[in-house]
């Protein structure tokens, strides 16, 4: 059992994510927090992209230094349980859409890929970014698990990209991740399914790299970890192999946002009704969560 004293810890809080660092493993926990929905809202996007600054200015400045135990790992988790994201914030698409405020959609769009490209390049740093999923990821919660650098996944964990439900698709990178994990073909298919996965079907088409039993996601993160730090220039070196053979570019992405908006700002009612079915349904299930998990872990 690996533990842990207060003195090897620091913690920075946000509203919605808070910050964990434990030098003795080199990493970071970046966990989400929901005061209500657990959803991609303006706020959390907010809160991430600040954390995002502190983690990448101390892992640049520690890096630099040539620091003995730099920071180099970042854990992307979840504090509520049984879900890290269910996605898009669709009340707030709803009323954009609505209002046909195609600025204002496209700027939420542009924050999205502008956290999600930061996990997907390391920072542009010798540094792995890591996501845990113990629960549900959907939509830009999928997006966000997959733009990490190595995804770990718990068995109870459920994937899924409900967007073409209501006649949308998902635009915040579904189809870059995936294409670089799999292969174009077979990551058209499981978008366009509209399906929801088990972690072991993901598992076994090559999506996610680990899976453990539920319950046994954190200890996987420190034993994957502890299985790499002394070979972490090799596995950085192969990074860079995969990187050059197909590299992810910002323009990318911000392409793709052009045309998510364009299709947003076209749904029809029928659509729209759909949306908020969903919408009334998380609210139903999760809209006055307070279960959050320890910070100690």
């Amino acid at each position: 059992m690996i533990t842990r004293t207060i003195e090897e810890t620091k913690t920075i809080r946000f509203h919605h994510m808070n910050l964990l660092f434990e030098p003795e493993y080199q990493m970071v926990w970046a966990r989400f927090q929901y005061p209500g929905r657990p959803c991609m809202s303006q706020d959390l996007l907010r809160d991430v992209a600040r954390a995002q600054q502190i983690v990448a200015e101390k892992a640049d400045e520690e890096y630099k230094q040539v620091h003995p135990s730099r920071l180099q790992y970042q854990v992307l988790c979840s504090g509520l349980e049984g879900v890290f994201s269910l996605g898009g914030d669709l009340a707030r698409f709803i009323n954009l859409i609505e209002q046909k405020n195609r600025d204002a959609l496209h700027r939420y769009a542009k924050a999205c890929i502008d956290v999600l490209y930061q996990s997907a390049t390391s920072y542009g740093l010798p540094f792995t970014t890591i996501s845990l999923v113990q629960g549900e990821a959907l939509g830009g919660g999928f997006e966000a698990a997959l733009s990490a650098n190595v995804l770990i996944a718990e068995k109870q964990a459920r994937f899924g990209f409900p967007e073409t439900v209501f006649g949308l698709f998902p635009g915040m990178g579904a189809f870059s991740f995936l294409a670089r994990r799999l292969n174009p073909g077979l990551a058209k298919r499981l978008i366009a399914s509209g399906r929801v996965y088990s972690a072991e079907e993901l598992y076994e088409m090559g999506v996610i790299d680990v899976l453990v039993s539920d319950g046994k996601g954190e200890q996987a993160v420190y034993e994957y970890i502890q299985h790499q730090r002394h070979r972490c220039s090799g596995f950085y070196g192969l990074d860079k192999v995969v990187e050059q053979y197909n590299p992810l570019s910002y323009i990318e992405l911000e392409n793709v946002i052009d045309l998510w908006v364009d299709t947003a700002m076209q749904l029809s009612q029928k659509n729209i009704k759909l949306m908020q079915y969903l919408v009334q349904a998380q609210e139903k299930r999760w809209g006055n969560n307070v279960q959050l998990k320890s910070m100690a872990g």
